[in-house]
């Protein structure tokens, strides 16, 4: 069975940025991405910008866009002012998340007059039934749960207001993604769940930042990059860590995957190749 696969890109705040994504574009869209999502950033920070990649993804290269957004720092009236103007732009579909404030501001502190959790912001989006509606889950539970069955709850209160899927946070231990999915069934959750698939670009950013949101490493994955760096293998063990995962979750009936390609296509391209997709022919912007 051919996977169906998406996505994450992050709008660019630079030049050179710009070109870094529009070229990752242009390598990856010819595998017919179910969706793509661009990036909302801490606080709202890149919002404009998110703004305009979904534009230019959706009307110059034809590709499905879900917009990310989020509540931080912003008054009810802000956040949907900002799902009028995605919808405005032919956007239908949202990543709705709570979001995280921006670095060094302490814990999410809900606007007076903002949303108090993603589960309000999925309510009133889909109240407006503008929106198809993607929300996070996290197989190794969010690092502010106080539990793993009170993340689970959490996860069933999105669907229940509303989502119609949700996109994990990546992980590299297929087991305790399969223990989660069979939970959130077992809890009642029907929607489909999609898991998140991290290319590992750089094996030492990767420990850095999976320590801040609660990814397990396992031993082994360190022992391993360390011999691959001394070999110049890296990206090879990246490559083959990737299929191995896709490969044994297509075995127990996954069928869908999304991709966090940090702008960076090239690794990316070589596993979706690995797990045997063929790009078709290059997408071209219209002008």
């Amino acid at each position: 069975m051919t996977p169906n696969i998406s996505f994450e890109f992050f709008p660019p705040e630079t030049l050179d940025a710009s070109f870094r994504l529009w070229d990752a574009v242009q390598l990856l869209s010819p595998f017919g991405p179910n969706f793509v999502s661009v990036t909302y950033g801490a606080g709202g920070a890149t919002r404009d910008k998110t703004h305009d990649a979904l534009t230019t993804l959706g009307t110059h290269y034809g590709l499905n866009v879900a917009g990310h957004l989020t509540c931080v720092n912003a008054t009810r009236a802000e956040t949907m002012a900002v799902a009028d103007r995605y919808a405005q732009a032919g956007v239908t579909e949202i990543v709705a998340l709570r979001g995280d404030p921006p670095k060094g501001t302490g814990p999410f502190q809900p606007h007076p007059d903002g949303f108090e959790s993603s589960v309000e912001l999925i309510t009133a989006l889909a109240e407006t039934g503008k929106f198809q509606i993607r929300v996070a889950a996290y197989p190794e539970r969010h690092p502010e749960a106080q539990s793993d069955q009170s993340d689970l709850e959490m996860l069933k209160r999105k669907f229940d207001a509303g989502a119609t899927s949700a996109i994990t946070q990546y992980f590299f231990d297929v087991d305790r993604f399969l223990r989660f999915r069979d939970a959130a069934a077992k809890l009642g959750i029907d929607g489909k769940i999609i898991p998140g698939i991290l290319p590992i670009e750089n094996w030492q950013n990767v420990k850095r930042f999976s320590k801040r949101c609660g990814t397990h490493l396992p031993d082994w994955l360190d022992h391993a990059f360390r011999n691959a760096e001394a070999e110049g293998m890296e990206d090879l063990l990246a490559t083959s860590i990737a299929t191995e995962i896709i490969t044994e979750l297509s075995q127990e009936g996954v069928e869908d995957f999304h991709f966090y390609t940090l702008n960076r296509p090239t690794l990316t391209r070589r596993i979706l190749q690995a797990i045997g997709l063929s790009p078709g022919d290059q997408l071209q912007a219209v002008a």
